[in-house]
């Protein structure tokens, strides 16, 4: 069992993010889902973005902080899109952290990653915010640096691909990332 804490995406807590913490808890974890805005979640990246802007990243990452203060040192950050830059901000201030679980984004820094770090990346290919040249850069930086990384690549699929209410949503894409994950939980 491993403690998680997963943070949603530019739009929100949206039922994806709770969705997908009702799946890891059922495999037996403790998730948490902090929501970092503090209003409801919003249909479209535009009204993301433009909402982000109006709360700020660091109320965001202060938020994220506080959300963690209670929660084990070994807690796995996770993230979908916004929420996987979020965990890997995080990641220099979590030096115990169990792992980096990134759902439709990069995260993190070569220089917080300690030797043997696991990460998983679940990432659209092509995906409109991380470049395949940015992501070969990103893997090899992680790398380099000692993190036990693992990326998936989903060619020909949308961005949020494992989110049903977006446009990007993807089956079996979808169907695919849940035993990896469930799988790089378990193997911690």
């Amino acid at each position: 069992m491993r403690h998680v804490v997963l943070f949603h995406s530019v739009y929100g807590l949206r039922p994806a993010v709770r969705a997908a913490a009702d799946r890891l808890r059922a495999a037996g974890h403790q998730v948490s889902t902090p929501d970092l805005y503090g209003v409801p979640a919003v249909d479209t990246v535009e009204e993301g973005f433009a909402l982000l802007d109006k709360v700020g990243q660091e109320v965001v990452l202060d938020r994220a902080r506080a959300a963690l203060r209670d929660l084990p040192p070994e807690t796995v950050l996770a993230g979908f899109s916004m929420g996987a830059g979020v965990a890997g901000a995080l990641l220099a201030e979590r030096p115990d952290a169990g792992g980096l679980l990134l759902l439709h984004g990069t995260g993190g820094a070569p220089d917080a990653v300690r030797s043997g770090l696991p990460v998983q990346l679940h990432l659209a290919h092509p995906d409109p915010y991380d470049t395949p040249d940015e992501v070969d850069e990103w893997q090899q930086a992680m790398t380099g640096a000692g993190a036990d990384l693992v990326v998936f690549r989903y060619p020909g699929v949308g961005h949020l691909f494992t989110d049903p209410e977006a446009g990007e949503y993807s089956p079996d894409a979808s169907a695919a990332t849940w035993p990896r994950v469930l799988a790089f939980l378990a193997a911690r």
